[in-house]
């Protein structure tokens, strides 16, 4: 799967005031009306216990330059990660996003080693400027080219 390239974004969540997150390209939109999308997160993660207990989660969907973000949300420490979370009610949003989206939601579909949440969406909010999403594919960040898109011969 290396060679399908994917948007990168990091779930959050809150466990009282302390904020949770995690790296993770397993998302998509699921419905437009309601508004749903679906993220899947390793069952092994202290944030699924956490989302599971709640139901409820922050869904940052990053931009091309925040490459280290994604990075510093993939290691398993969390106290190396924490500053950059907005202090504010909610699941913890971070600043600076390519777009940021609550999400509320308990139903869960699991997997071999992870499961997929299916969420509604109670707000969303794109980042000023719409910049270019971080992509991950062949194991590096990067993004998809600007400009008209082309497609293959039929």
């Amino acid at each position: 799967m290396a060679a399908v390239p994917s948007p990168v974004a990091v779930v959050t969540a809150r466990d009282g005031t302390r904020p949770h997150g995690t790296t993770v390209s397993a998302f998509a939109s699921l419905s437009l009306t309601p508004p749903m999308v679906l993220v899947s997160l390793d069952n092994r993660s202290q944030l699924l216990a956490l989302v599971r207990r709640t139901g409820r989660f922050g869904l940052n969907i990053l931009g091309v330059d925040q490459a280290e973000l994604a990075t510093a949300f993939a290691r398993s420490r969390p106290d190396s990660r924490r500053h950059r979370l907005v202090a504010e009610r909610g699941p913890a949003p971070i600043a600076g996003l390519g777009g940021l989206g609550r999400r509320r939601g308990r139903r869960v579909r699991h997997g071999r080693d992870h499961t997929v949440l299916l969420a509604h969406v109670v707000a969303a909010e794109a980042g000023p400027g719409g910049p270019r999403l971080l992509t991950y594919h062949q194991r590096s960040f990067g993004t998809h080219p600007a400009g008209r898109l082309t497609t293959g011969r039929r």
